[in-house]
């Protein structure tokens, strides 16, 4: 207790890491604050709550409510990931778009003027489907297309100011803004989740709640070595003569990290924004037939085997496509070559290359595999008994998310205290986030 006080102490006494973690409580409290604020024209007590399964719930935990609550705030942060994710999908896909990423600076600099102007878009998409499907017509106390009108423009402001509240946690806060943004969006659920399960158990399912939370705990821990694990693979540098008095450089080994978890939560997001087709499909023929309506049915609940044998499925694949296009071993055999550094044992160029796809293969499958497992706790912490709102924060994107976001948030943290030559957040060993090079 002694050392996490005088740690609280080290932190608060650094000028600068105080003020980055006031502006971002600051920036967070103003965030939450517009999840309870309802588009005018609104009649909030009308509004049919979301689920927690599909992909309506899905955005609903991410928003931390603010997409049931009808808010200006109801979209969220999401639009502008989708816009994230088209323009990385663009620069593997287009010419174009690979040039303005090579471009440094300036390049980021358009990409991510383009991802606005893209958010944008998506934003009026979504925001007139929101409105048009979601918001029930006695809710509505005004002519429901001027409704819609406004609506679409005040949520596209919404959308834009959350993403600018990122971008200023990001600079002048601590840790990455849109992530923190999502993840307090799910923090903000689990005091409600929490007293709802205890409150469905009482005094005479005390020990089972206690159980429960003892199981959370070692879900965590399991999520936070799949999301740390790493492959490194030796890099030797060779030594350079540079300068007049034929100084030696380099002959340094270093490694590249590989993680066993390399796409993190794309893999779930995708797969759970396509498992509401199959249920949407058979349910326009449940009518007709008695086969449609079960498969209706049993893609209608997040807890049947049918539903997370498919979502397993699909993560294992998405985890194995977005590893593909997010890390191209033959790119990272061309700048070792280029930097003068091999792997040992393994000629540069294109046997260096296979050599790092075979490795990333190997390790990509049981990370699969075990994001897949993770993506499904949910519906298994369900079928014991544990309330939906609860169960959801034993795996799947919310968990992963909140393990990498206070890693990563952690690990800024760590550096700030040890720049100062103040003791770190752990007695042995290093708070290692998402981003961290690891080298020996």
């Amino acid at each position: 207790m002694n050392k996490l006080i005088t740690t609280f102490k080290h932190i608060f006494s650094i000028e600068e890491l105080r003020s980055r973690i006031i502006n971002t409580l600051l920036f967070i409290a103003f965030f939450r604050l517009g999840s309870y604020i309802a588009l005018p024209g609104v009649d909030a007590t009308k509004l049919t709550q979301a689920g927690e399964g599909g992909l309506f719930g899905l955005l609903n935990i991410f928003s931390g409510g603010a997409l049931s609550n009808a808010s200006v705030f109801a979209l969220g942060i999401m639009p502008y990931i989708s816009a994230s994710i088209a323009i990385q999908l663009l620069t593997i896909a287009l010419p174009y778009f690979q040039k303005m990423q090579k471009d440094g600076e300036s390049g980021r600099k358009k990409l991510n003027q383009i991802t606005r102007i893209l958010t944008i878009f998506v934003t009026a998409a979504q925001a007139f489907t929101y409105l048009q499907v979601t918001i029930p017509a006695e809710a509505i106390m005004v002519d429901p297309w001027f409704f819609r009108l406004y609506g679409v423009a005040i949520l596209i402001g919404g959308t834009m100011l959350c993403m600018w509240l990122g971008e200023k946690i990001t600079d002048k806060g601590i840790g990455n803004g849109i992530s923190m943004l999502i993840m307090i969006g799910i923090v903000s659920r689990f005091p409600a989740s929490i007293l709802q399960e205890a409150g469905s158990r009482g005094m005479s399912g005390a020990l089972m709640f206690i159980i429960e939370i003892i199981a959370l705990f070692f879900v965590v821990m399991g999520a936070i070595m799949v999301t740390q694990a790493v492959r490194r693979i030796p890099v030797q540098y060779a030594k350079q003569v540079v300068g007049s008095k034929a100084t030696a450089v380099g002959g340094e080994r270093q490694y590249i990290p590989l993680k066993l978890n390399a796409s993190g939560v794309m893999p779930i997001i995708f797969a759970q924004a396509l498992m509401f087709i199959p249920g949407l499909v058979a349910q326009s023929f449940a009518e007709k037939s008695e086969f449609a309506s079960s498969v209706a049915s049993a893609f209608g609940d997040f807890t049947t085997w049918q539903y997370n044998v498919l979502f397993a499925f699909l993560i294992i694949v998405f985890t194995f496509f977005y590893t593909a296009i997010s890390i191209n071993p033959t790119q990272i055999s061309d700048d070792m070559k280029r930097g003068g550094g091999f792997v040992p044992g393994v000629k540069p160029g294109e046997e260096t290359a296979g050599f790092i796809a075979t490795i990333l293969d190997r390790i990509t499958l049981p990370g699969a595999v075990m994001l897949s497992l993770i993506a499904v706790l949910p519906a298994v912490a369900n079928l014991f008994g544990v309330t939906r709102g609860f169960a959801s924060f034993f795996g799947g994107t919310s968990l992963l998310i909140l393990v990498g976001v206070v890693l990563d948030t952690l690990q800024q943290i760590e550096s700030y205290l040890l720049m100062r030559k103040y003791e770190g957040l752990m007695q042995s060993g290093r708070v290692k986030g998402r981003s961290e090079l690891i080298n020996r």
